[in-house]
């Protein structure tokens, strides 16, 4: 089983040279083939330049992807995801702060027959204006996506390439990976993983994104719960407005006799109208979501499934070409 350990690098100067010697430490006996692949994220520290030397250095590890400019995380992750070559893919801070010699561990855990291993930081090294508001986001996240993580921000994580590649990633959204791969079907397990003290510098990927993550949020619930059936979002509530509308407005008369004022009567008539208005509206949004959809799906030939493997036969009866595969769900 190779391994791909995707390193994204923004102004790291300082921790690159240890992270190199640790990785080597970590691996050199693994017993099986291994690449690092630094993506620098547009680094104006020098990190270029050194890494530069340290693939000089290391031809048969480490490979390199250079930003033009600094694009962000995710998409430093998605550079790397995407020309990685291992059969199992681990990305990784370039801060020290993730630990190399816990990579034999979760190629360990692959080996069990899972399709992603999630790291958790148990004993996290941060500070509580780190830790609480992270807490906070990781039960939330959890209860929406209904993936039950404890430790979505940790970066240090195992996936199997065909799972990694079957997607691709915008935004902030690199944290929200094991929430893919679980609506294309793969197994998922935590374990607990070291997590040391920054030794320099200050993060460079800060709470500032927050925000972003929840906005996310609502997004990956969209692409993976509603995807091949957006009706389903908008229609219920539109049918529920209808159906409450629909009611006000036929008990508006009767409630306005009985109490004998029009104060009542159009009052809910009003309300009836609006939400029939309303529900009207998102059944209406639904079908244009459910147009849109298809339209996405058929034009990149993509399917809404992902295959895990498939057996073929021969049109003589036998079975041939089991094996493993890929969809592009």
């Amino acid at each position: 089983m190779s391994l791909s350990i995707v390193i994204p690098v923004y102004n790291e100067i300082e921790s690159l040279p240890e992270l190199h010697r640790r990785l080597h430490a970590a691996l050199d006996d693994f017993g099986e083939p291994w690449e690092v692949i630094y993506v620098d994220d547009g680094s104006g520290d020098g990190s270029p330049a050194l890494l530069e030397r340290l693939a000089a250095g290391d031809r048969t590890h480490t490979s390199i992807i250079a930003f033009r400019r600094n694009f962000g995380q995710t998409a430093a992750m998605a550079a790397g995801f995407e020309h990685a070559r291992g059969d199992v893919v681990i990305p990784m801070d370039a801060d020290l702060q993730n630990d190399p010699a816990d990579i034999p561990l979760l190629a360990a855990k692959m080996d069990e027959g899972y399709d992603v291993v999630s790291g958790w930081r148990k004993s996290r090294q941060d500070n509580l204006i780190r830790r609480i508001p992270s807490r906070v986001a990781n039960g939330i996240i959890s209860r929406v996506t209904g993936v039950p993580l404890h430790d979505y921000g940790c970066t240090l994580k195992a996936f199997r390439r065909e799972i990694i590649q079957s997607f691709r990633l915008y935004g902030e959204m690199h944290r929200f990976i094991p929430v893919y791969a679980r609506a294309a079907g793969a197994r998922i397990v935590e374990v607990p993983v070291r997590h040391h003290a920054r030794q320099f510098g200050k993060t460079k990927y800060g709470l500032g994104r927050t925000l972003k993550v929840i906005l996310d949020l609502f997004t990956v619930k969209l692409l993976t719960g509603f995807t091949t059936r957006p009706m389903y979002l908008f229609g219920k509530p539109g049918l529920n407005m209808m159906a409450l509308g629909l009611l006000s407005a036929v008990a508006s008369p009767f409630l306005g006799w009985a109490f004998g004022t029009a104060s009542v009567f159009w009052p809910l008539l009003q309300i009836g109208i609006l939400l029939l208005a309303l529900g009207f509206q998102c059944i209406l949004l639904g079908g244009l979501a459910e147009l849109m959809m298809r339209t996405y799906f058929e034009l990149q030939d993509k399917r809404p499934y992902v295959i895990k493997s498939m057996a073929r036969a021969d049109w003589g009866g036998e079975l041939v070409g089991a094996g493993r595969s890929e969809g592009n769900g």
